[in-house]
């Protein structure tokens, strides 16, 4: 630094406490030093290795809001990280140190730093005022005081203040007490004469010892008055008070007081605080100008200050004044918690760390004083932890015993800390510490040993079984790998047999097992932790291969050759039960699977031989005689008792004859029939198929028909055709009873969506019918053919029309009674013999329809003027909705609801009626055979019949 030759000295003890190392060492530096200048080498000065302070973590902090000094913990160098001004720091206070604490963690150690910061000559002596203006009465003798005040000066030591110094020094001489640090006053050596000089200017000069010296000024400017020669004087020159620190505002200190001799308004005193004392420590005091009584007027904190001190000064009103002092101490209170700062914490801890192992280190600090600044820390209970105070305001939290974290992973951990105070006050924080992990617990699985069931013939890579293990560790220690140990199977590797999923312990076989050569088979599957060093167990695994029906029986005998012929040779004197031959044959399958039985499939002559369903021994059933071929073939199944079961055939020759050129002449054709027997076997496939490929063809067919007449029915069932009812006016008389003389035929063309409907359209001379019936097309197909019939004479003749008993009532009618269905004319045009009324067939014309279905009795007058009347209203309804076509001079036009008979439609002339559902007819009551009187035609029916031949 600039100036001045940077000097500082160095005093290191070290104190070995338990499990850790407190250290204290201490520098002295100038202040105002630059930021990064070298205060000295901390690692050299305490014996440290460079690298113990970087695995160490070493940090220092001071614990105040703002840090002046850091470590370098690459050089161990400490450095001045703040610009460092002495007297914005300590004040007055010397010696000026900042305190440090140094940390290395693994292991904790603990470092006191003291860094004291010297004084430098930057501050130069000020005034609290620039100038200062009294008034000195002339009356004043000589040696009278005159208080100035006093100069300030921050820096301490040689640097702070040192001289005053009075210009002019004619009237007036300068006296300081204790050394400059005192008020300064002004002593007159001299009467005063006002008439001579009114005003006295005068320089008041401070200087300090600094090198080079600095030095501060004030004006005094003095007025000299009349009359008043007897100053003020308090009756003490210090009074003492005490205050607490909590003390409101407004509470009473002490009162000062002061006496003049002088009479009049010149002993009228007043007291003030005097200049000459700051204004932060003023404005929490008042005085009384009249009584003199010092009051608080703000909250005093012991913490900041415990003393303050007051300079008190009595005028009168001939500006003869005196001062005193006022000493205050201030009493502490227990008002401050204490604080707990954490130095440093591990925030996990190994579960195999040794007793009394340092987890966290922290310093609580109290500002209060005495027993309120005592402070003792504990923890909560329960925990295997301790807290324990090495020093003073230092604690440290160990293990008390040891860890385990399978049992508790977590702790959290609160201390508490409180003072000694009454009452006490306390504080708290709280520490979560993991415990982390170590390789203690070897997996363990779940079963002592495993035994799985495979069946044979399995297919390679099928999973047998799964093993499973577990690791009470955690996150790596905790991950199970399932190894299969290395054996030996009838010599083979084990791994040839099985493998481990190292992740999952699922068992999967490599290979095809069979039953036959291997029956079962042992091996050790080992569970394997991923820790360091890792942990393991074992466990037997025992597979036991399962039969499967997957041989068929073998024949030993007899051979089975493609090329050599073999027979056995039954003579014809055989008794029943001859021995011919013994089927032997074996399966190396096991249990139920090897069970064999034997069964004759085929024989040239069943009647004549056996076989044994255990042994398979074949045996004649019954006596050999002469009619018995010579050639005899058997074919012997040999079946398992397996699931599904599996068989072999066997075919065997036999010769019924006494001697071998007998037998050789008769097998030399088994060869041709052999071969005769497969083509017949062919051909029959062939015929089967052939058969099966015509019916399906023939299925389809049908089914395409089928669908194609449903399509043609829809589009004539869903067209919108309108509703026109057309009534022929060819009709003649039919000599009935009743009232009108002619009959008349009544054809309506319902709605498209009356499925049941049973009337019909039909047009003059019965060209075309239009049934409205789902079943309609076989109904166009019967009127596409009577078309066919009228055009062309010369074609086969229709059915008759009915003979005359229609006419008659049904009681009266031939053959059975009651209502019948007449199968006439219409039966050829609409076979569904759904027509309800028509013309007689004989008495009608040409073009008339005739209906089939029942007549009850014959209709009244009044019946057929009913059904004339309906029909005229629904023509004049079709002549006003389709045009002029449908006129209503065909018909009368009667004005009343009518009902065909036979038939369940209801014809209603009013429209608004017509939504109102149909009722049932009674059924029609027997007349007596007597014929009514004919009535004579109506002007209706002659308008129609003369209307008709016009036309």
């Amino acid at each position: 630094m600039t100036g001045f030759t940077l000097r500082y000295t160095v005093l290191f003890f070290v104190v070995f406490c338990s499990h850790f190392v407190c250290g204290q060492i201490s520098y002295s530096i100038p202040e105002e030093m630059a930021k990064g200048s070298i205060i000295g080498n901390i690692a050299q000065d305490l014996g440290l290795d460079l690298k113990r302070l970087k695995l160490g973590k070493a940090r220092a902090f001071s614990g105040d809001v703002k840090e002046y000094i850091e470590l370098n913990r690459e050089n161990g160098l400490l450095l001045i990280k703040e610009n460092i001004d002495r007297e914005s720091l300590c004040g007055k206070i010397t010696p000026c140190a900042q305190h440090l604490q140094m940390i290395l963690e693994n292991p904790m150690e603990l470092y006191s730093i003291t860094v004291e910061i010297t004084d430098v000559n930057d501050n130069a002596p000020t005034f609290q005022k620039n100038e200062i203006r009294f008034e000195i009465s002339e009356s004043a003798a000589p040696g009278a005081r005159f208080v100035l005040g006093r100069a300030v000066d921050l820096d301490v030591g040689i640097n702070g203040l040192r001289s005053y110094s009075l210009n002019p020094t004619g009237n007036f001489d300068l006296e300081n007490d204790a050394g400059g640090e005192g008020n300064v006053e002004i002593v007159l050596q001299k009467a005063l004469d006002r008439e001579k000089q009114a005003r006295i200017n005068l320089l008041l000069t401070a200087s300090d010892g600094g090198e080079p010296p600095l030095s501060g000024t004030m004006q005094i400017y003095l007025t000299v008055l009349d009359a008043n020669d007897n100053a003020p004087i308090f009756t003490q020159r210090v009074y003492k008070a005490t205050v607490t620190e909590n003390a409101p505002k407004g509470s009473k200190l002490t009162t000062v007081s002061a006496f003049d001799a002088d009479e009049g308004s010149n002993s009228y005193v007043t007291y003030v605080i005097s200049d000459a004392v700051g204004s932060s420590v003023a404005n929490k005091f008042t005085v009384h100008q009249e009584s003199g009584e010092v009051t608080l007027n703000s909250q005093l904190d012991y913490e900041k200050s415990n003393q303050y001190q007051l300079n008190i000064q009595a005028k009168d009103q001939g500006g003869l004044s005196d001062t005193c002092k006022v000493i205050i101490e201030v009493l502490d209170i227990n008002d401050n918690k204490p604080t707990i700062n954490i130095l440093s914490m591990s925030s996990s801890i190994s579960e195999e760390s040794k007793p009394s192992a340092v987890v966290a280190m922290m310093k609580v600090n109290d500002p209060d004083s005495m027993a309120n600044g005592q402070v003792h820390c504990s923890i909560n209970d329960n925990i295997p932890f301790v807290i324990t105070s090495p020093s003073n305001d230092f604690f440290s939290i160990r293990t008390e015993q040891e860890l385990d974290r399978e049992r508790e992973a977590e702790y959290n951990i609160t201390v508490t800390c409180s003072d000694e105070g009454v009452p006490s006050l306390s504080s708290s924080a709280s520490l979560r510490l993991q415990i982390s992990d170590v390789n203690d617990n070897a997996p363990v699985f779940e079963r002592n040993n495993y035994e799985a069931y495979v069946v044979e013939n399995n297919i390679p890579g099928l999973s047998i079984f799964t093993v499973k293990a577990s690791d009470v560790d955690s996150n790596q220690n905790a991950r199970v790998s399932y190894i299969l140990e290395d054996s030996t199977v009838n010599g083979v590797p084990v791994s040839s047999y099985v493998t481990v999923s190292a992740d999952s312990g699922v068992i999967n076989a490599v290979r095809s097992f069979d039953y036959e050569q291997l029956k079962d088979f042992h091996f050790r599957v080992k569970a394997q932790d991923g820790g360091s060093p890792p942990l393991s167990s074992n466990v037997t695994v025992k597979i036991t291969i399962q039969d499967q029906n997957d041989n068929v029986p073998q024949v030993l005998y007899p051979v089975q050759t493609g090329s050599s012929l073999m027979a056995e040779l039954v003579p014809r004197s055989a008794d029943v039960g001859y021995l011919v031959t013994k089927v032997v044959a074996v399966d190396v399958d096991s249990g139920q699977n090897a069970w064999l039985s034997y069964k004759l499939q085929k024989a040239t002559d069943r009647a004549l031989f056996e076989v044994g369903p255990q042994n398979g021994e074949i045996r004649t059933v019954r006596q050999v005689t002469d009619k018995d071929a010579v050639k005899q073939k058997l074919t012997v199944v040999v079946e398992d008792n397996g699931q599904p079961s599996r068989s072999a055939v066997v075919n065997i020759n036999v010769a019924v004859a006494d001697s071998f050129p007998e037998v050789l002449s008769e097998f030399t054709d088994f060869t041709h029939e052999k071969q005769y027997n497969d083509n017949l076997t062919f051909y029959l496939v062939l015929a089967l198929a052939a058969v099966s490929f015509l019916f399906i063809a023939c299925l389809v067919v049908i089914i395409s028909v089928k669908i194609y007449r449903w399509r043609q029915s829809r589009i004539f069932y869903q067209s919108n055709l309108p509703v026109i009812p057309y009534y022929p006016p060819g009709y003649t008389d039919a000599g009935v009873t009743g009232t009108l003389p002619h009959m008349y035929n009544y054809d309506v063309c319902m709605t498209t969506d009356s499925r049941k409907s049973d009337c019909k359209f039909s047009t003059l001379g019965g060209q075309n019918v239009l049934v409205m019936d789902p079943s309609f097309t076989e109904t166009m197909q019967h009127t596409v053919n009577e078309k066919h019939f009228l055009e062309h004479p010369g074609s086969p003749p229709m059915q008759k029309p009915p003979n005359n008993d229609w006419r008659l009532p049904p009681n009266q009618r031939p053959g059975p009674s009651g209502q019948h269905r007449f199968h006439t004319l219409q039966q050829k045009w609409t076979p569904y013999k759904k027509s309800r009324a028509a013309a007689r067939p004989e008495e009608a014309g040409p073009g008339a329809v005739v209906g089939t279905g029942p007549w009850p009795n014959p209709p009244t007058e009044a019946e057929q003027l009913q059904a004339l009347m309906a029909a005229a209203n629904e023509v004049s309804e079709a002549t006003a909705t389709l045009g002029p076509r449908y006129n209503a001079q065909y018909v009368p036009d009667y004005r009343q609801n009518v009902y065909i008979p036979g038939s369940t439609a209801t014809l209603t002339a009013n429209p608004q009626q017509q939504q109102v559902p149909q009722q049932a007819l009674p059924p029609p009551q027997a007349l007596p055979p007597a014929e009514a009187p004919k009535a004579a035609p109506t002007p209706a029916s002659k308008k129609k019949v003369t209307k008709k031949d016009k036309k």
